[in-house]
């Protein structure tokens, strides 16, 4: 939790948070993960000065289990000084202990966020899907929380002016927006109506120009006349090469394929899987894990 101090900006983590989006696919499947198409709505995680504390932190923590679809899974709440936001005890269940910062004592209107990371957290856990090392879990589940419809959230508790900044989560905005831009291309949602920080709003514009920009990348139609440009250089080298070789900066690779022809694999703008298709002008592929259908010109 950045509490006054200096807030991260940019993409550091984009790579790890794509491979989250990808784990999610492979973990949950294509359907399952359509079902999360409704967002956590604003009235039901709202928190106001005047409801009781430990009781508001109860009801809103049922209903991130309720949109998680944790049945059985009940959250115990308690509050305590320590140096991040919040803190779950992940065991066997069916209780689950969190513990929130002191802070939001005083700042309710930001208990729903803390509670949609830590909440993920248990979700993650009972599908026993992790990444290693503490940094990329936490990444994980901030990517998770936001793909599946709470991470607005999280993103909407960023704060920042030139006396004060606050952002809770392991993502940057810009990668909470990138991660919330992905979800609204893919359930026609627009989350930026929610926003009461125009920090976030800012943030999630940005995140939507990058994940457009993944939408144009060759072998892609939709790429540009330089991507495309390039491409075709790239494609040429390849095809008087044996061995095509590798292409720093782009997110394609030609593959030779035997005695067939050449092949480029390039990631799904959806899901981030790696798809493989011959080298032969205008197809049309469709992931087999998200099942995107994609117009290409290879």
């Amino acid at each position: 939790m950045a509490n006054g101090g200096p807030v991260e900006h940019g993409y550091p983590h984009l790579d790890t948070v794509r491979a989250a989006i990808t784990a999610l696919y492979k973990r949950l499947s294509c359907d399952t993960i359509r079902t999360f198409a409704a967002s956590v709505a604003p009235a039901d995680v709202a928190f106001s000065d005047l409801d009781d504390l430990h009781l508001g932190a109860q009801r809103v923590a049922r209903e991130l289990v309720r949109h998680y679809r944790l049945p059985d899974a009940r959250m115990i709440i308690g509050f305590r000084e320590m140096t991040h936001a919040a803190n779950v005890e992940l065991a066997a269940g069916p209780e689950y202990f969190i513990e929130l910062n002191d802070r939001f004592r005083t700042h309710r209107r930001d208990i729903g966020a803390a509670l949609a990371h830590e909440v993920m957290h248990v979700y993650l856990h009972r599908l026993d899907l992790s990444f290693p090392g503490t940094r990329d879990n936490e990444i994980l589940t901030d990517t998770a929380a936001t793909y599946l419809g709470a991470g607005w959230l999280l993103l909407d508790a960023f704060r920042e002016d030139r006396a004060s900044s606050q952002k809770l989560g392991y993502l940057t905005p810009e990668e909470f927006g990138y991660v919330l831009a992905k979800r609204a291309l893919l359930f026609g949602e627009d989350p930026s109506i929610w926003f009461t920080s125009p920090q976030a709003y800012t943030a999630y514009t940005k995140g939507m120009a990058q994940a457009r920009r993944d939408e144009q990348q060759p072998p892609l139609t939709a790429a540009g006349w330089a991507g495309r440009r390039r491409y075709a250089r790239d494609r040429r080298h390849a095809e008087d090469h044996s061995v095509p070789g590798p292409h720093p900066g782009v997110p394609y690779d030609f593959t030779p394929a035997g005695r067939g022809p050449l092949r480029v694999s390039f990631p799904c703008p959806t899901c981030h899987q790696r798809i493989r298709v011959p080298v032969r002008g205008r197809v049309r592929a469709r992931c087999g894990l998200c099942r995107t259908v994609l117009e290409c010109d290879t």
